[in-house]
């Protein structure tokens, strides 16, 4: 088998671990809130969320396209450089995972690409319009993440809770909060599974020589399929981090966190925004935590989970620039 096959199959096969880590890592992007609450045991919400996730990677490929071909141009593509940001980017889910920081697995992978593109190439090679993107994906998914669950708190308030009897609210937000978690589930595989998907089309253009204008079906059946066993494993630490130590939640807490943010990641999903599912359920959780009182959130976790977003950026940017030049090295 020619060294270039080879190379490929370690790049996909990197990619498809990279998928499987993105699932156990945010995993709890998708069921914290509902184990918090008790409205689903563990097993059921990892089933649930493994099951959904798959779903939603299977309904699109904008994220992938931009991922593909707005970041790095298709014609700079090379195995070295997809695999470098692949091994920086799994290098730091890890490392955040073992902390139980709940960061982001996309702008890990895509400022490692972008880090590995400038070693390649220089900063004359990345793609401004694909990095805007992503960037303003990062800073306004957080805001609208702490925002929207205010407004629909308020709203769900005016709506039932002002004559519903606390009984009755969590009763029927418990069944409320099952179908909000789904839906989180479900927006989170429509927009993180697509990233691998874009990486690995990527890859595909270097071997091949070639642009792609699409994402090829077993790349979706793969990355789908590695990102919901990876769910299936489940993350408890970040679990723990996102579901028990920001904020304590009850049933109507957690239906209108996890509303307001699958709402916002599944509207970014179809403009194509490669956003991080946990920067936006993080802070709808603190959004949902501020209507109980400024003080019932614990913002010294809070900080921590902020700064292992601030922290992403340049960690990635410097690990895939470092992992290009060592490959370079050894190659």
């Amino acid at each position: 088998m020619e060294p270039a096959l080879l190379g490929l199959i370690a790049i996909v096969t990197l990619a498809l671990i990279f998928d499987f880590i993105n699932g156990f890592h945010d995993t709890a992007n998708a069921i914290a809130t509902s184990v918090a609450t008790r409205v689903l045991t563990p097993q059921q919400a990892i089933a649930m969320a493994a099951v959904l996730n798959v779903v939603g990677a299977l309904t699109g490929t904008a994220v992938a396209k931009t991922i593909s071909s707005d970041i790095v141009p298709q014609e700079y593509a090379t195995l070295e450089l997809v695999g470098a940001a692949l091994v920086s980017a799994i290098i730091w889910n890890l490392f955040t995972w073992w902390k139980g920081l709940p960061s982001s697995s996309s702008h890990a992978l895509i400022f490692s690409l972008v880090g590995a593109g400038v070693a390649a190439g220089g900063w004359d090679i990345i793609i401004p319009k694909g990095v805007i993107k992503t960037l303003q994906g990062l800073f306004y998914s957080p805001i609208l993440g702490f925002v929207t669950p205010i407004i629909l708190m308020a709203l769900v308030s005016w709506l039932f809770l002002r004559w519903m009897k606390p009984a009755a609210v969590t009763r029927n937000f418990r069944v409320l909060q099952i179908l909000s978690a789904a839906f989180m589930a479900y927006s989170h595989g429509r927009n993180d599974a697509q990233k691998t998907m874009g990486i690995i089309t990527f890859a595909l253009s270097a071997y091949f020589g070639t642009q792609y204008d699409h994402v090829p079906l077993w790349v979706i059946l793969s990355a789908a399929t590695a990102m919901g066993l990876g769910t299936a494993m489940g993350g408890w630490r970040i679990i723990k981090t996102m579901g028990f130590k920001v904020v304590d939640l009850k049933p109507v807490d957690g239906f209108v966190a996890e509303t307001s943010a699958a709402l916002i990641i599944d509207g970014a999903s179809t403009l194509g925004i490669p956003v991080s599912t946990t920067h936006t359920i993080s802070s709808s959780i603190m959004g949902v935590g501020t209507t109980k009182g400024f003080k019932k959130v614990k913002w010294q976790v809070a900080g921590k989970i902020v700064q292992a977003w601030i922290f992403t950026i340049p960690t990635c940017l410097a690990l895939g620039w470092a992992m290009y030049r060592l490959v370079g090295l050894l190659s």
